[in-house]
């Protein structure tokens, strides 16, 4: 939350003045572009149009030469498919061919087949849509780059969607060591519809094979179309004419947006130009008069009117397109002309006006921005001194929280020390006052003693190590960090009977060992927390792993889990499901504060998951760390 307000405050500084000052202006800007549209619709209406047989004739003479153009490409298109794809069949033969010579005497069959598919297998042609396969005599697929399960399949008796067998086909032309195009209907993986595909295959004899290719009609006729589609829009003519082409669907090709299917595409770039579109199709359809006329937004103007405009078009039926152009009848007309340069002029003082008044405008509201700048800036620092302020007691609770569970710690672990070391010092005493203190009894109760002070040093040793104040980064092993963290609490877990289950990689880091202890310790103190009340086994996983450059520490537990609408509160500060007297809310948030310090990350979601044949639902916290 604290971060989410300095983001807040930021944007203020840094945008609000901007916003107001945009909005005004744009205000400003608006008004004046409505007063000078009012003034040139009101002028237009005494216009008369003229010369428009001489641009109706232009443009119909350039569609028509458009359309005998598209006329040719496409009668052509299919005859050029084919003698690509055989020109394709005949170097890929050549290749293996090639291969063939080089390998034959120091190669078995097998070996040089192998190195034949591994070159042809990589070659794509065509704008990488062309590719080869290999068929033997008993029709088994010994290539085929786009489905590589097929390879080694039998396919001699498969049909393409219209029944025909085509791959015995194949195989018959393979026995008369022969050569043929084809066509059959086959899948197309890009749409996943059934299209028609010219192939054209060729005996290969050394080998006994067929080396064959192929290419699916829609595709290459796509790809002709976009080329004639970037032809016809480098198509210029008269002052501003232009050859459009529109599709049945009403998508309107341009160089920008060529043979998009998409019904949108339509709405955004046709109907927002108020075309009547339905009466365009007629028009284009007609056996009488395939011209059309219409309003639309002028385009040759900074100043937004409509005028009429008419278009001659042709229907294109084979490829569902309508190729038009368009002329204004007021390009021609003097008096427009005349209008125009007015209102443009006009509108350019405008312009020159509103600048001065944006410039005047802008200037004011800077000087605003900065006193209200400053201000804003003094409440931020002051929030910010009384967030570090807060932000430094939360780690002096979470460190006497945790202080006193160590002691704890230490009380449960020194209990049973210090009973071996009273119970040796009693015996001793009471056989020497009885006279019975034989010195096998002294020497194996020195030792027990000896052994229990050992302990109990070693026990403040690695609280002493875990409680210093070490800034310095280091080299350490996540495995003994984790072992370190589990002695610290394992008097605690094992009072509870809570097992904990290890799956820890060898793992070298370079961070702050202390405080990563201290994050884990309060994790597993969580874990502990919500397993204490649980009537059934009671495990805790712990999950350490290197992937990608970082370090995954994985920790579960089969309490049940978080509610789901606590999950993206857990680490908030001073939240808690716990009774007051038993949680302060900050352990998991100091967590968080800790390996974002560490230049990490946390998080924590609600897992299901088997062990030991049973099932378990918990909480799993997911902290990534850089090795």
């Amino acid at each position: 939350m604290d971060k989410e307000k300095e983001q807040q405050l930021l944007k203020i500084i840094r945008y609000a003045p901007v916003v107001l000052i945009l909005f005004l202006t744009s205000i400003l800007v608006l008004f004046l572009y409505i007063e000078n549209k009012r003034e040139f619709l009101n002028e237009k209406k005494d216009l008369e149009k003229k010369f428009y047989l001489q641009n109706a004739n232009m443009i119909k003479d350039e569609v028509n030469r458009a359309y005998s153009y598209v006329q040719y490409i496409q009668e052509n298109s299919e005859k050029e498919l084919r003698t690509s794809i055989k020109s394709k069949a005949y170097e890929a033969h050549s290749i293996a061919s090639n291969i063939y010579e080089k390998y034959k005497d120091i190669k078995n069959r097998d070996e040089i087949i192998e190195i034949i598919k591994i070159t042809l297998d990589k070659i794509r042609y065509n704008e990488g849509r062309g590719y080869f396969y290999i068929i033997d005599e008993f029709g088994n697929m010994l290539l085929t780059p786009l489905d590589k399960e097929g390879e080694g399949k039998n396919y001699l008796e498969y049909k393409d969607d219209n029944g025909y067998a085509f791959v015995k086909t194949i195989v018959n032309t393979l026995n008369n060591k022969g050569e043929r195009y084809d066509e059959y209907y086959w899948n197309n993986p890009t749409t996943n519809l059934s299209s028609r595909k010219i192939a054209f295959y060729k005996y290969f004899e050394p080998l006994n094979f067929v080396i064959g290719t192929g290419e699916y009609f829609d595709e290459y006729n796509d790809n002709v179309q976009r080329k004639v589609v970037d032809y016809l829009n480098t198509i210029k003519f008269g002052k501003s004419g232009n050859i459009f082409i529109i599709t049945n669907e009403g998508v309107y090709l341009n160089k920008d947006e060529q043979l998009i299917n998409s019904k949108d595409k339509f709405d955004s770039l046709v109907s927002a130009r108020k075309i009547n579109f339905q009466g365009m199709i007629d028009a284009a359809n007609s056996k009488v008069d395939n011209f059309y006329k219409y309003e639309e937004k002028y385009a040759n103007s900074n100043v937004d009117y409509k005028v009429n405009k008419i278009s001659y078009v042709k229907a294109l039926s084979s490829w569902d397109w309508i190729i038009g152009a368009s002329f204004y009848e007021d390009d021609v007309d003097f008096e427009i002309i005349e209008v125009k340069k007015k209102l443009d002029k006009d509108f350019e003082q405008n312009i020159k006006d509103t600048l001065v008044g944006s410039v005047i405008l802008i200037i004011f509201l800077l000087i605003i921005s900065y006193y209200v700048s400053k201000y804003i800036e003094k409440k931020f620092i002051k929030y910010k001194e009384e967030l570090s302020s807060r932000q430094a007691l939360l780690f002096q609770q979470s460190k006497m929280a945790t202080m006193g569970e160590m002691i704890g710690n230490i009380a449960h672990q020194w209990r049973q020390p210090l009973s071996v070391i009273t119970a040796s010092a009693s015996g001793m005493l009471i056989q020497k006052e009885m006279g019975t203190l034989t010195d096998a009894f002294f020497l194996e109760s020195t030792k027990k003693i000896n052994a229990s002070a050992f302990y109990l040093s070693q026990t403040i040793d690695d609280f002493r190590n875990f409680f210093s104040p070490n800034k310095e980064k280091e080299n350490f092993k996540i495995v003994n960090t984790i072992s370190k963290t589990l002695d610290l609490i394992s008097v605690q877990l094992n009072t509870k009977d809570i097992f904990i289950i290890k799956n820890i990689q060898d793992v070298e880091i370079f961070s702050h060992e202390n405080e990563l202890i201290q994050a884990l310790i309060n994790i597993l103190n969580n874990a502990r927390d919500e397993l204490i009340n649980k009537d059934y086994e009671k495990y805790i996983f712990i999950d350490v792993y290197k992937k990608h450059e970082q370090l995954k520490i994985i920790i579960k537990d089969n309490a049940g889990g978080v509610e789901k609408k606590n999950l993206s509160k857990i680490f908030n500060p001073y939240f808690t499901t716990k009774d007051k007297n038993q949680g302060t809310g900050i352990g998991l948030y100091m967590t968080q504060e800790i390996i974002l310090q560490l230049n990490g990350e946390i998080s924590v979601q609600n897992v299901e998951f088997n062990y030991n044949k049973q099932k378990y639902k918990g909480a799993e916290f997911t902290i990534t760390l850089n090795v």
